[in-house]
């Protein structure tokens, strides 16, 4: 598998092209780049806290962020913690307690998304001290801009070292929070809590199991594949070209890699095309698939909840977006049933969703809400709540379809069943 098409290794570099152009200096990826963290550390201060979960599997990574740091000069003021899967409030919390305890320049995070979400959030908090300043006043899009703005105090700088081809977190102004008591999902959006350096070797993620795997690699499609839909006649040219080569890139390997999970040609596709799945929700905002998977935390993991939402969320949109659904109908030709070429509108979106299906059943993931076990319709009350939450109401407005509250009962309520039993008739367009 290390000798790849003339073809394919084009598309890699182009790949690699587009992250250099995005990002800079200011992000070092592929492989043997771990000294990069001490010295992007040194750029932001003297003194670091790291923040990683002290694991076998991550042991020798982290020893190798250290003595990078070390070589660098920089002084190591603790270790703690990372958060859990999904950042839990009560673990964004504890960091920021450890954060103002602790006298130091910037924050190194070795971690998944959620521990690097789990740092951007603590850090804002940690930032503002007062517990007066609860987490929630900064769900929702700009909310740190604006209160930094007004305080004139700034955040630690974040040196982000990504572990796990997902969610691009290293990369983006996203921070999700989940309150586990609600089983709900929150998001900060906002330029604030970009990390300003951030390093992934890729060959780190020759450690993430089977199921990490296919949710990081499903989370970097769902990032590229909402962008895309949401793109306007505007955005579409400079979107395009970064959605259709992430999601070809996850769509070729991740069947071969689940069958060969340390082949380093294969995770490096997923390294680049995740990390454009997280170029392309700095080009614009995910929308329907992000939005549902949110109620579904407790259920799915984020990966296949957004993955499963978006099979629905394709139909939904059919009508509006033809020219991305013909694109996808070739990178999906060898799921999609049938010759597509005289096929419109929601026809053709039924056809393209089923090729997302038969896609994500070759996996053996679930494409159904009643196939997941501990699903009730109370995750479907919760989802319909949560679309018409205003803190959410970004999801909606980056729809093609752009929605609002008031139309959250007549659209989103029935793709919601459809979902619910994989019955894509019951969806009802816009």
């Amino acid at each position: 598998m290390n000798n790849i098409s003339e073809d394919l290794e084009k598309k890699l570099n182009k790949a690699r092209e587009i992250l250099i152009e995005f990002k800079d200096d200011n992000y070092s990826f592929g492989f043997d780049c771990i000294d990069r963290v001490g010295e992007y550390t040194a750029l932001l201060g003297k003194s670091a806290l790291i923040i990683a979960n002290r694991s076998r599997w991550l042991s020798g990574f982290a020893g190798d962020v250290m003595d990078s740091l070390k070589k660098s000069n920089v002084e190591i003021v603790g270790w703690i913690n990372s958060a859990k899967p999904n950042t839990p409030i009560e673990d964004v919390n504890r960091i920021r307690d450890e954060i103002c305890m602790s006298d130091l320049d910037c924050l190194v995070v070795i971690a998944a998304g959620s521990g690097i979400d789990a740092a951007k959030a603590a850090a804002v908090l940690a930032a503002y001290g007062d517990d007066r300043y609860d987490i929630n006043r900064f769900y929702g899009v700009g909310e740190v801009t604006r209160f930094t703005a007004d305080t004139g105090v700034r955040i630690k700088p974040i040196i982000a070292v990504e572990t796990a081809a997902s969610s691009g977190s290293h990369l983006t102004k996203y921070a999700n929070v989940t309150d586990l008591r609600s089983n709900q999902k929150n998001l900060i959006v906002d330029e604030e809590i970009v990390p300003p350096r951030a390093v992934f070797d890729y060959s780190i993620t020759k450690s993430m199991d089977r199921d990490l795997t296919l949710d990081g690699a499903l989370d970097g499609i769902s990032h590229a594949l909402e962008v895309y839909y949401g793109a306007t006649d505007n955005t579409i040219k400079f979107v395009e070209e970064v959605a259709l080569l992430a999601i070809e890139l996850v769509v070729y390997a991740l069947p071969m890699i689940v069958d060969d999970p340390e082949n380093l040609k294969l995770r490096e596709m997923l390294g680049l095309a995740t990390d454009l799945g997280g170029y392309c929700i700095m080009l614009g905002a995910t929308n329907g698939g992000h939005l549902t998977s949110f109620s579904l935390v407790d259920i799915l993991s984020h990966g296949r909840a957004c993955g499963m939402a978006n099979v629905y969320y394709t139909v939904f949109f059919a009508p509006r977006i033809q020219r991305q659904l013909r694109n996808l109908a070739e990178i999906f030709k060898g799921y999609v049933p049938g010759d597509v070429s005289g096929l419109y509108g929601r026809e053709l979106g039924e056809v393209v969703a089923r090729g997302m299906i038969n896609f994500m059943k070759s996996l053996g993931l679930p494409t159904h809400l009643s196939e997941v076990s501990g699903f009730s319709d109370e995750h479907i009350k919760k989802a319909i709540k949560a679309a018409k939450d205003p803190k959410l109401e970004s999801k909606l407005r980056s729809m093609p379809l752009p929605l609002d509250a008031s139309l959250v009962d007549e659209y989103i309520a029935p793709l919601l069943e459809a979902a619910k039993g994989g019955d894509i008739s019951l969806i009802k367009n816009f």
